[in-house]
């Protein structure tokens, strides 16, 4: 990875920005002083929102920082689709006792007011969701200072990555909890998503940006592993869901370890969007069903999320997860930063000539 993007965390370990309420300022600050890099995600905040934890932040930790954003959503729902789901979700409204959200709540995540705010007050690192910004949107924040990140979940997306100018690529493989971050959103190609050991290895053929691997990895093994694949560092939510910062419910945190959830699936039943997440009631019952309708969906089923969790009710939340979900570990942050690198170094202490030797403590 290039200098000036590593010289900013000394460890080779990102805390996935996680939307919704999870990344909040203690679990960013936890993870930079521990010598990762915290994010902090703006997606469903508003401007001055994003722009108070952001200052929050900067209270707790002197350290480099990123803020994850996401990219305004074209017009591609089927309003009649929606209508017919939003039907179907009558049931689930009259039993959490809540009326259903207003699909027609905006696309564009307020991306405009808040790019303004992190070019009028700009922050070390910006990452992207849902799309690639313009080269004009990534040239303005290296103006001002700050480097910039995109997700990618293909060779092809990584390319249209490196066109924009942006100065790394998040390559998520199909094992990653939470929203797939593909460029456009294509129904026909749900369950067609790449492994991360694969993606990595064609993303880093395709392209000739540094590399942040995401996607399923729990242990500072599998970073010694897709380091060795070639990436320059690693991007872990799940694991970071459980610990102690997390502003995570704690039902969902619960949920992670609890025999009664066994799999985690791919669905569109709470967003729209597919986005990986521990099969529960509500997955079972509407994840068919859903149609291809992000935001619209999002803000259809958000009172029913919301209902759910002040009830405590497990099966009719969006438990966002990864497919290691199991081996989430209740620690604090900054601690499991630490116990993820005495790992990696472990690990890499096994495979003489390993590109990441010397990494961990």
């Amino acid at each position: 990875m290039s200098s000036a993007l590593t010289d900013l965390f000394p460890l080779p370990i990102v805390q996935a920005p996680m939307a919704g309420g999870v990344s909040v300022p203690r679990l960013a600050a936890a993870v930079s002083e521990a010598g990762g890099l915290g994010f902090l995600a703006a997606g469903y905040k508003t401007a001055d929102g994003m722009y108070q934890e952001i200052k929050q932040l900067r209270g707790l930790t002197g350290r480099p920082f990123g803020v994850n954003v996401f990219l305004p959503q074209p017009e591609t729902a089927d309003p009649a689709a929606v209508g017919v789901y939003a039907h179907q979700l009558a049931g689930e409204a009259a039993w959490y006792e809540t009326e259903l959200g207003d699909p027609d709540s905006g696309r564009d995540d307020g991306f405009d007011a808040k790019l303004a705010v992190l070019l009028d007050n700009p922050v070390p690192v910006v990452s992207f969701h849902f799309g690639c910004p313009s080269r004009e949107v990534l040239d303005a924040l290296r103006r001002a200072g700050t480097l910039t990140l995109v997700t990618a979940t293909t060779a092809d997306e990584a390319r249209a990555v490196e066109r924009a100018g942006a100065d790394a690529v998040i390559a998520q493989g199909v094992e990653a909890g939470g929203h797939q971050g593909t460029h456009r959103d294509v129904p026909e190609t749900d369950g067609s998503g790449l492994g991360l050991l694969t993606l990595v290895a064609q993303v880093r053929e395709a392209v000739s940006l540094p590399v942040v691997a995401a996607g399923g990895l729990m242990r500072g093994g599998q970073i010694a592993a897709v380091l060795a694949a070639g990436a320059s560092a690693a991007q872990l939510g799940t694991a970071f869901l459980a610990t102690d910062e997390s502003g995570a419910h704690d039902v969902h945190k619960r949920a992670l370890t609890d025999p009664l959830f066994v799999r985690t699936e791919l669905t569109r039943a709470f967003s729209g969007r597919p986005a990986r997440g521990l099969v529960n009631r509500f997955l079972r019952e509407h994840g068919r069903y859903a149609p291809a309708a992000y935001p619209d969906v999002h803000h259809l089923t958000a009172p029913l999320r919301a209902a759910a969790a002040r009830a405590g009710d497990a099966q009719g939340m969006a438990l966002w997860a990864g497919q290691g979900h199991r081996m989430a570990r209740e620690l604090p942050a900054g601690r499991l930063v630490e116990v993820l690198a005495d790992e990696l170094a472990a690990a890499v202490t096994k495979v003489p000539g390993h590109p990441a030797g010397g990494a961990g403590r």
